[in-house]
């Protein structure tokens, strides 16, 4: 499964009113560690298809989506349900921990 694009347009319709518990990634192209949690999440995308959505939000282009998601810093991931921040973890980490929070949001 692909990790969608989402802007300052489309993370309310895309994030906050998704039926699935989402995975938000907010990101910058300058920014390494984004860089190196990247095949992480593509992974992640595929073992959960289906039952979580994955998006990602380049933080430089969309600063309204920044602001939702209460970034400070990036690589940021939001995990959301019910339209609902429920965990954030912020800079690079390895699989098993954002698994483990993927599974928690599950729970």
């Amino acid at each position: 499964m692909s990790i969608q694009a989402v802007t300052d347009a489309t993370f309310h319709d895309q994030v906050e009113a998704a039926e699935l518990p989402v995975v938000v990634d907010l990101w910058a192209a300058w920014c390494g560690p984004c860089t190196a949690i990247a095949p992480i999440l593509a992974q992640l995308a595929d073992e959960y298809a289906g039952r979580v959505k994955f998006v990602k939000t380049d933080a430089d282009q969309n600063p309204e989506a920044v602001t939702a998601a209460g970034v400070t810093s990036i690589p940021t991931l939001g995990f959301y349900q019910d339209g609902t921040r429920q965990d954030v973890l912020i800079g690079a980490h390895p699989k098993p921990v954002i698994a483990a929070k993927i599974e928690a949001l599950l729970a």
